[in-house]
């Protein structure tokens, strides 16, 4: 079989023809044979705009079908595909494209000088407009191209993606995606999760991470099934959609937020097969209330941006709550003591390692990153603190390193904390995430002032507006005396994080 990802979505795409790909509340449509025609004339506008096998095309767009129909055509030519979160503001853009070197750049029409501007700086050769009402000068282009309908020859270990995900220095990390690592996940999903054509998908995630992408567009893609486009969450719509729809994909913020609306009852959701959830931990209690308000049980599942789908729980059998599941067939994990690096027994908690076609091949540019996350056996540490419970289910208790997840969003303190630094009358300062009924994790900043110098919170928070991403910000910030320390002065976010427990609950 082909591992060339959009050889295997174009035989899909020509059997169901007429049948719905992509529709949205609006009316705009677009039926498989649409697609495959747009992705050609897409193709054709990213060859005359320079692009080649192997080049990348960064994009920072709001979510539209037409980003899907670009996210083919570069699959289409061969090209490597580099969604950026539309958080992200320039300085982190600028680092994005100075370090990956993309043949073009495709951003939202309102930012278009801005862009031109920071791809000047970093050498990026083109830059192109995309908006959310299916406008923008990419689109002009590709009316005016000549289509380009043959697909780009591409192996298995050839480059179809690169996802940035956050280093704990600051400096971003690109995972470095294949076409065997996306279609063989895509295939092993289609399969767990039994998606069939008939099925409709309520999408209502971002599309510049894995989940949105990669989870739900391939699969979508995999199984020839049609996929309701919505721009973001909205608890009304998703309620007022669920009765024409089969399948939802969300982060627990989601849930929560259903679970909280009266509306979400047995009837409403009847007829709707699976909700899955992901990105980060769905708590006990929101699991157990959809399930006596529904009578579903939200499949909970484990992935990261390094390696798409690893463990799930099961289509049929029990779901349970608290825990990610097993491992995917073809995925093996093994759990592993932070000091030796050898395997714990059954039961006890250690760092979790995953192998299997669906891990990525390293990060661009840091092969001593590579080297170190990436093990000569194949298996890839995730940086996650696991155990394997009496009933052969996978539980994530921690994370090795302070990351926080907030909204399904990973936030690296670190990065915060630097820019929190650099605030004049900042002596330094320390990120946790904390409990948080709506988000899961709340990014919460505790700042040690200079002698003499008087800061508030609005200060801070007015400090980072601009600099970081929206979902990086904290949500509250705390001034204390001193940041508490160990014998060896490593910072013990333990203690700030029982300090401030009780900040959001």
């Amino acid at each position: 079989m082909s591992h060339n990802l959009f050889e295997i979505f174009a035989n899909r795409m020509q059997q169901r023809g007429d049948a719905d790909f992509i529709t949205t509340r609006e009316g705009r449509r677009y039926s498989y044979a649409d697609t495959l025609a747009e992705s050609a004339r897409l193709a054709g506008a990213l060859t005359e705009l320079g692009v080649a096998s192997g080049d990348r095309v960064a994009v920072q767009v709001d979510k539209s079908p037409e980003v899907i129909l670009l996210y083919l055509a570069c699959l289409r030519i061969g090209g490597i595909y580099l969604p950026l979160n539309t958080g992200y503001t320039g300085d982190e853009i600028r680092y994005f494209l100075g370090d990956a070197e993309p043949a073009l750049f495709v951003c939202r029409p309102q930012v278009h000088e801005d862009a031109r501007a920071i791809a000047a700086e970093t050498g990026c050769p083109a830059v192109e407009t995309l908006g959310a009402d299916a406008d923008g000068s990419l689109l002009d282009k590709a009316a005016r191209a000549t289509p380009r309908n043959e697909v780009v020859p591409r192996e298995a270990d050839d480059l179809a993606a690169i996802l940035y995900t956050s280093g704990t220095t600051g400096r971003s990390k690109g995972a470095m995606l294949t076409h065997r690592n996306l279609a063989s996940n895509a295939e092993t999903l289609v399969d767990a999760w039994r998606f069939e054509a008939e099925d409709r998908l309520i999408h209502a995630l971002p599309i510049f991470h894995t989940h949105g992408l990669f989870v739900a567009c391939n699969v979508s893609l995999m199984a020839g099934s049609s996929m309701l486009f919505l721009p973001r969450f909205d608890a009304e719509v998703i309620l007022e959609e669920m009765p024409r729809g089969s399948v939802m994909m969300g982060v627990p913020t989601f849930y929560t937020r259903l679970v909280a609306d009266e509306r979400l009852t047995a009837e409403r959701t009847a007829n709707m097969r699976l909700f899955v959830s992901g990105s980060a931990p769905l708590t006990a209690e929101t699991h157990e209330a959809f399930e006596t308000r529904t009578g579903h049980a939200i499949l909970e599942r484990y992935g990261m941006t390094e390696t798409n789908m690893n463990i799930s729980n099961p289509y049929d059998g029990p779901r349970r709550a608290g825990t990610v599941g097993k491992p995917l067939p073809g995925v093996e994990i093994r759990i592993t003591d932070r000091e030796t690096g050898e395997e714990v027994p059954e039961g006890e908690i250690g760092l979790l390692q995953v192998r299997g076609p669906n891990v990525f091949i390293g990060y661009w540019r840091m092969p001593e990153k590579t080297r170190e996350e990436l093990l000569e056996d194949g298996f890839f540490i995730t940086g996650d603190l696991a155990m394997i419970d009496d009933h052969g289910y996978v539980q994530i208790v921690g994370r090795d390193k302070d990351l926080v997840i907030s909204g399904g969003y990973n936030v690296y303190p670190k990065e915060v904390e630097q820019v929190i630094d650099e605030l004049e009358g900042v002596q330094e300062s320390a990120v946790i995430g904390l409990p948080h009924p709506d988000f899961g994790e709340g990014v919460t900043a505790a700042v040690v002032c200079e002698p003499g110098a008087s800061l508030d919170e609005a200060q801070v928070l007015d400090h980072l507006q601009g600099r970081l991403a929206k979902y990086k910000q904290p949500k509250r910030v705390f001034f204390i005396d001193a940041l508490p320390r160990n014998t060896m002065g490593k910072v013990q976010k333990n203690e700030l994080r029982q300090r401030f427990d009780a900040t959001y609950r």
